[in-house]
């Protein structure tokens, strides 16, 4: 993500309009992510030329530590020899002084601004600060809405003890218990002799069971031989 001309242009108003406030003329530098130079202004013009490069060097010193100038001065001045070797590598573009801020986006920097010439201390970083603030309203006007997730219900390890659910665990069944039962289609219905003695003789040793089939043949040819009496001779004895 970059910097635009029109985001730079936002946070330099809310920088003037708040050197303003504080009747403090000063310089603003809007720099992009590598250090260029985007927006400039010097609002004591003709006067206070040198904090037109003070304030340059405060927003690229920013973006280069991407933290405040102020915090570099901190560390940086317990080091020897720091503060005029950066100098000098940068061409006079590095500077430990309050007043220069990091421009971040979404958490990402994209560049960075700095302020020069206020008439009281802390002044610089007081103006510095009122365009971050602008930046980041724009920020959360223009990000994207993000929907909201439905609530997922807990899961069961997530319960307490006291508010688990039980849950009967099902009996394991190996073996021959979990093989399907057979099935058989039904025996279709014969008629005739054999399949009545089949079903209706016991079960007889071999010579038992001819005797009693000849019996139950003897049994039926004397039924027969009753109801034909019974038909021809009107019933009598």
């Amino acid at each position: 993500m970059s910097l635009s001309i029109e985001v730079a242009r936002k946070i330099l108003e809310a920088s003037k309009q708040r050197a303003r406030e504080l009747r403090s003329p000063v310089s603003i530098a809007i720099v992009d992510a590598g250090g260029h130079l985007v927006l400039f202004e010097r609002m004591m013009s003709p006067y206070g030329w040198a904090t037109g490069n003070i304030s340059i060097a405060k927003a690229t010193t920013a973006v280069m530590f991407n933290q405040s100038t102020d915090a570099v001065a901190q560390w940086g001045a317990g080091i020897p020899g720091f503060a005029s070797s950066l100098a000098t590598m940068t061409q006079g573009k590095f500077i430990m002084a309050a007043g220069g801020w990091p421009i971040r986006i979404n958490g990402a920097t994209v560049g960075g601004i700095g302020v020069s010439g206020g008439n009281a201390p802390g002044r610089d970083d007081e103006i510095a600060r009122a365009g971050l603030a602008a930046v980041q309203a724009w920020n959360e006007a223009n990000s994207p809405a993000v929907p909201a997730q439905p609530a997922s219900p807990p899961s069961l390890s997530s319960l307490s003890p006291a508010a688990s659910v039980y849950m009967p665990q099902q009996p394991q069944q190996t073996g021959a218990s979990m093989q399907p039962a057979a099935s058989y289609p039904p025996m279709p219905l014969q008629s005739g002799s054999s399949f009545q003695q089949n079903f209706s003789s016991p079960n007889l040793a071999p010579d038992q069971e001819n005797a009693y089939n000849n019996d139950s043949s003897s049994s039926n040819q004397s039924n027969q031989s009753s109801q034909y009496f019974d038909n021809h001779l009107g019933g009598q004895s």
